[in-house]
């Protein structure tokens, strides 16, 4: 039976107490929520640490979706089926929906928190993506106060994030912005597994225009938590087939798969065309159905 190996056990009270905590135990201490991704880790001896601080005791703090007239603000204990149930979220971001439905299996979700994946870094983690492109910032808070940082500086590698060691994340704010929809798609080996290629899209038109539109990949290597490129490539242009095929190619072109047991290199890169493809085409096609997006949040806020 895998065990980890002996740790220290601390349970925070209040943010101000987490990074206290943090502060007097040192490097050796890593926070706890759902602990999906970290006790699999101590269990196999991939990280070796001597003090596991429980932040469970904060979501009453930290787990809330607030929905203002120019942002979404999310906390980062909400919990993945917290997210997946919000009406305000499937109203303005139905990406959200989408991704949660393919993450891992109920208990997971009924554990699991949005910061923890943030936080993880995992390069195959869904909702890396979603944030990418919804344009997404983080806010960290330490014992000198609260910065914020975008999503293409809070991930600066595998499994490594801007969070410093006597640092927690807070919240996650999301712009919202009017006539816009978004889109996920993932391909896995089964339900509920990590991603063999994932990808996420957020579009903006005026009128007939894309006024604007972000793509994030997962599972494709480093680097493609926002591809500007893409941006750069749809804006000011009329949405078709032709245009999704250069967005994809894009994608493509844009990342670094590596071959492993869940595909090889190839066969993700041509996922990462696929699947620009569709999810740009779908947050397209919800616009223009005038489904959910955040035209409806805009028309609100008028």
């Amino acid at each position: 039976m895998q065990v980890p190996a002996p740790f220290e056990y601390e349970r925070a009270t209040s943010v101000d107490n987490a990074i206290t905590l943090l502060e007097r135990l040192g490097s050796e201490a890593r926070l706890i929520a759902g602990g999906h991704s970290l006790l699999p880790m101590m269990k196999l001896r991939l990280t070796d640490l001597e003090y596991v601080i429980d932040i469970n005791d904060l979501h009453d703090e930290l787990g809330y979706v607030r929905v203002g007239t120019d942002e979404v603000r999310i906390g980062a204990m909400t919990r993945h089926r917290e997210l997946l149930e919000s009406p305000e979220l499937a109203a303005l971001f139905p990406i959200f929906a989408d991704a949660e439905h393919v993450i891992a299996d109920p208990v997971v979700r009924n554990r699991g928190t949005i910061g923890g994946s943030l936080c993880q870094a995992d390069p195959s983690e869904d909702l890396t993506a979603v944030c990418t492109a919804l344009d997404a910032h983080c806010v960290i808070r330490g014992a000198d106060g609260e910065r914020v940082v975008g999503m293409e500086d809070f991930h600066r590698g595998p499994y490594e994030t801007a969070v410093g060691a006597s640092e927690i994340l807070t919240e996650i704010r999301i712009p919202v912005r009017p006539y816009g929809s978004s889109a996920y798609a993932k391909v896995e080996r089964r339900a509920g597994d990590w991603a063999v290629t994932s990808a996420g899209a957020a579009v903006w038109m005026d009128g007939d225009v894309i006024s604007d539109a972000r793509v994030g990949l997962a599972a494709v290597g480093p680097n493609t938590a926002g591809i500007p490129a893409i941006s750069d490539a749809l804006r000011g242009q009329q949405p078709s087939e032709e245009l999704y095929a250069q967005a994809g190619a894009i994608a493509a072109e844009s990342c670094s798969p590596v071959t492993d047991n869940r595909g090889s290199a190839d066969y993700k890169r041509h996922l990462a065309d696929e699947l620009t493809r569709r999810t740009l085409r779908t947050a397209v096609q919800r616009i223009q159905a005038g489904e959910a997006g955040d035209r409806a949040g805009a028309q609100e806020g008028d």
